[in-house]
Parts: structure tokens; sequence; C-alpha cells
């Protein structure tokens, strides 16, 4: 049954929604609309949470983390812990599409396979982003305390290495999270991407949710699609992006599917706990969003829509 094309997507996703909703009138399916809002979105480098720019790990490395999951048959595509390439989520795409035999790489071996199908590399450590992160890291040249010896480069070294977890993890000013971006096409396809760059100053290999099936993504066209922004953990731990669409399969609207996962990772213990948020999509158009946080928003553009409209999440 033909549907009305629309674009969700998660707050700082309004940078890639207009290109995505012009596919899409021009008949380009979900998963086209997803990847093209993505990699606008991997390109701004203005955002330091996502593609070229995003904040480095602990050891001043920028890793990247993508997906992409079909509703229509849940084939499902991600790579985790990607370096010097700009665009994870059309790599995602394309171990979907192109080695269906798997569904997730990580490190060297996403590296490897990006390198084969001729992605672009790429300097992802944009010099804003290094001074963020110096900054963060509050780098002293004094003398170790009690000691008449300066610091040398080897301390420095260590002291990148070493820094304790919860300034690993600390956020710095402006907005932040991962992105999420689902399509529905004209065709009834459903369609959810992820991008991320993940914790800022993370211990480096760390994966998060946005790589994780059902976890950061989930999309299954019987009931709808979701996802998830934030404290990645705490969705692993649930499988956050897979209740929410078990909610919709209950019959939940989407705003209340997502708030009540909200709530479930609410109960979890976790001294690093942090914002979460999620976002649904169903078959019929119909879509919402939940958060933690009073003002948070979420994006919609429809194929009759000239920008973007801003829409308040529901408070879990």
């Amino acid at each position: 049954m033909p549907r009305t094309p629309l674009v969700i997507g998660s707050e700082r996703s309004e940078i890639g929604l207009p290109g995505a909703v012009e596919l899409l009138r021009q008949g380009a399916s979900a998963i086209d609309a997803v990847e093209a809002a993505l990699t606008a979105c991997e390109d701004n480098r203005a955002d330091h949470y996502v593609g070229t720019g995003g904040l480095p790990n602990a050891r001043g490395e920028v890793e990247l983390d993508a997906s992409v999951m079909l509703g229509s048959s849940r084939a499902f595509g991600a790579v985790g812990a990607v370096r010097g390439f700009r665009h994870p989520i059309s790599i995602a795409r394309a171990v979907l599409e192109r080695l269906p035999q798997h569904c997730l790489l990580v490190g060297y071996g996403a590296e490897l396979f990006a390198g084969e199908h001729g992605f672009e590399r790429a300097d992802l450590l944009t010099d804003e982003a290094r001074q963020i992160f110096l900054e963060a890291l509050d780098r002293s040249e004094a003398s170790v305390e009690g000691e008449r010896t300066a610091a040398t480069d080897g301390d420095h070294r260590y002291r990148l290495a070493a820094i304790e977890l919860v300034r690993r993890f600390r956020r710095h000013d402006g907005p932040w999270g991962t992105i999420n971006v689902l399509a529905l096409d004209e065709a009834g396809e459903l369609c959810v991407g992820v991008s991320t760059s993940g914790y800022p100053f993370k211990y480096p290999g760390r994966v998060g949710d946005s790589a994780i099936c059902g976890a950061g993504n989930y999309c299954d066209l019987r009931y709808g699609g979701a996802a998830c922004t934030g404290r990645g953990e705490m969705s692993m731990r649930l499988a956050g992006a897979k209740m929410v669409v078990d909610g919709l399969a209950a019959g939940e609207d989407p705003g209340e599917a997502c708030a009540r996962m909200l709530r479930e990772a609410a109960t979890l213990e976790d001294p690093f706990a942090a914002e979460l948020r999620a976002l649904a999509l169903s078959p019929d158009g119909r879509h919402g969003g939940a958060s933690g946080q009073r003002g948070s928003t979420y994006a919609v553009m429809g194929v009759h829509d000239d920008q973007p409209a801003l829409l308040p999440r529901l408070l879990a």
C-alpha cells in the first residue's frame, strides 16, 4: 500500500533531512534517504559527536560507529570503532548489502572492508576537536607534586592513557549525542540508521549501542522502527530499541513506547547513568520520541514540507 514518505531524526539531524526528503520526492528508497541524511551529518564539522570532527577516544583517535536496518527483511549492517573513513553509515550499508553473511564488522576488519570497497579515507580529527580534547584533559606543565622533576612527553602520554573513566566521559559544551534517522518511503519500506563518534575520550575500542542490533537500532516493518541516543551502555543492557518496537507491537503509541523504555532504563544501577533518548516511527507514519529532560525535541519532515519541524519528546 503506498505511503506518504517522511523522515524523522534526533537532535542535530536537521542538517541532513532536506536532502533525504528530496530523494524521497524523487521516489528513492528509505535506505537511500537515511544514508543521505546521515552522511550530511557526518560531514558537519561543527558537530563533535558524529563523523569528521567527532571527539576522539582516550588516545586522541576518532573512532566511529554506525548501523542501518531494513524493516521488510530485518537485514542489519553495522561497523564499530572505525578509524580514517568519512562515512561509517555508508560502510554499514555496504556490510548489509555486500556482505550478507555478516552483520557487524569492527576495527581493522571494518577498515579493511571499507578500503576494499573504495570508501574515501580522511583525517577525522579536526583542529577544533583536538583543542576540545586537550582542554578536557586539563594538561599541566607543572612538575609532579612532591618531586622536582618536570613532566616529560612520556608523562603526558601516560596521562592520556590513564585518565580516569569519569573524565573521559565529560561532555563539552553544546549539543551532543548520537544521531538517529528513520525513514518511510512511498513503497512502505521502513529504515533506521544511526551514526556516532561515541562517548568522547572513551576507552579505545569501545563500541556503544549504535552498532548493536536491538540496542541502538531496530526495525521491523510489521510494527515500526526505533533508535536510541545518549548513554548507550544502558540501552545495550536492556535492548532499548527492540523494547520500543515491542511496545509498538503491543499497540502502544510511538512516544509512549519510547517513554516506557526510558522508565525501565532508569531502574538500572549505573554509576555513570546519563541521559538516554529514543525515537520511533510506525509503518503507517505515526512517530514520537521520549527523553528524561524537559524541552527535548526531535525533527520531522515530509515530502510536502519545506523545512524540518521540531516536535517535543515526551518526558519519561
